[in-house]
């Protein structure tokens, strides 16, 4: 094992091996790296473990730099277990590079099949066992899909925990991909009235960028395409805290004037791309909407859910928007097949990924009658109005879990755990706690 140390704290390399497919033990096995981290001079206490798990899916875990964000009050009671889910950051990889050595798209789709988080609960617990022991229990701090993993875990494997901590992160147990994004599209109609209100330039200029898009093809510095639709995309930005802003200073010099006409400005063509690649996370879009999937709900494909709900908001059209004199809107937390073919680093996957998309009979993912008898401690952040997870699907969830606490909260929008220097986290602790 690896150690270093940084400001206020001391890191240790961990890496474990668990297997593909968890009902298959003795195939074809993975590995998952983590990050422990302690506070310096705390290394030998016997503290209680925190295990993290991050949003997505697909998204590497945090790479402290010290001291930092949540971990300055999850150090002060917890040994911090930093989680690269499978597939991402150090553990075994799941990307366009690697996915190709699995053979052809139906091979890859039956790879990434076990990426969800029935697989990563299972993951967690092989690793749980490794650390603790068997009897061993350990409190879980689950960021957005990372809390959606986490109900997963109090359906599965309740024994393993100690206290439950969800920021952004209540799924909807009983809902279909049809659903989620049903509820969205309202939502985002919202953030971009907040956007447009806050900065009323930016109606027109969005119109002047998406106009120049319809009349001119576009090609961003990665190679993709930058297509009207693929700009609205940008919107994924509009759910965090100073996001809005951000995509001001985005657009706000995209067009400059030059020797033979208006142009898109190379500063505005770099930040997009790197805005609008999934190349650091493609899990990210390729399974987006499997993550849904649950026979008992919907036995069918999730079939491309945001794509097909989207023609039932007329509203998110951009070229009708020209068209007449509304905003055009931005997109949000939507994946569509479209993305396959203008991003570079999905374009490979686009055959697997359409194989995923049209899957049937995904296994179940939570347990109703087991988290109405849960007594596991557990207290959720439920951010009004977050743009990425449905508020009412939320706290229908929190009734249905036994004993969870919510704190419903608009001081923070979705990445609150991660802004707030430990004040969401420590708030939720102490919830769990009765202290509240």
């Amino acid at each position: 094992m690896t150690v270093h140390r940084q400001p206020g704290t001391v890191i240790t390399d961990r890496t474990f091996v668990v297997p593909l497919d968890h009902s298959r033990p003795e195939g074809e096995r993975i590995e998952l790296y983590a990050r422990e981290v302690v506070a310096a001079g705390r290394e030998r206490d016997r503290l209680p473990w925190l295990l993290y798990l991050e949003g997505g899916p697909g998204g590497r875990s945090p790479r402290p730099l010290g001291r930092d964000g949540w971990l300055v009050r999850a150090l002060d009671d917890y040994r911090v277990l930093l989680l690269d889910q499978r597939g991402t950051g150090r553990s075994t990889p799941a990307t366009r590079q690697t996915l190709p050595a699995r053979g052809d798209a139906a091979a890859q789709a039956e790879y990434l099949s076990h990426f969800r988080a029935d697989s990563i609960v299972r993951d967690c617990e092989s690793v749980r066992r490794e650390l603790l022991g068997e009897d061993g229990r350990w409190s879980v701090l689950g960021q957005s899909f990372g809390g959606f993993c986490a109900v997963t875990y109090l359906s599965f494997a309740p024994e393993g925990l100690r206290e439950v901590f969800i920021t952004g992160g209540l799924p909807g147990l009983r809902v279909t991909a049809d659903d989620v994004y049903r509820a969205a599209y309202p939502r985002m109609e919202r953030k971009n009235a907040g956007h447009y209100a806050r900065y009323p330039e930016d109606v027109e200029a969005v119109r002047s960028i998406v106009r120049h898009l319809h009349d001119h093809e576009v090609f961003l510095p990665n190679g993709g395409r930058l297509t009207p639709e693929a700009f609205q995309a940008l919107g994924l930005m509009l759910g965090f805290a100073t996001s809005s802003h951000a995509l001001h200073y985005l657009i706000e010099d995209a067009l400059v004037p030059t020797s033979t006409g208006i142009e898109l400005s190379d500063s505005f063509l770099s930040q997009a791309a790197t805005r609008l690649s999934f190349v650091a996370n493609p899990l990210f879009a390729v399974l987006h909407e499997p993550i849904y999937g649950q026979r008992s709900v919907d036995s069918g494909p999730t079939g491309w859910a945001a794509d097909r709900i989207r023609a039932e908001f007329p509203q998110f059209n951009a070229g009708a928007a020209l068209a007449g004199d509304s905003p055009v809107l931005f997109t949000g937390e939507t994946i569509h097949p479209w993305m396959f073919t203008t991003d570079p680093a999905l374009a490979p996957l686009r055959e697997a990924a359409e194989l995923l998309a049209q899957r049937e009979q995904w296994p179940d993912l939570y347990d109703p009658r087991r988290l109405a008898d849960n007594e596991v401690p557990v207290a959720a952040a439920v951010y009004h109005d977050d743009m990425y997870v449905d508020t009412a699907h939320s706290l229908a969830t929190a009734r249905a879990i036994r004993g969870l606490r919510t704190w419903v909260t608009d001081e923070y929008e979705h990445d609150g755990l991660r802004v707030s220097d430990g004040r969401v986290l420590d708030r939720l602790v102490r919830l769990a706690r009765g202290d509240l």
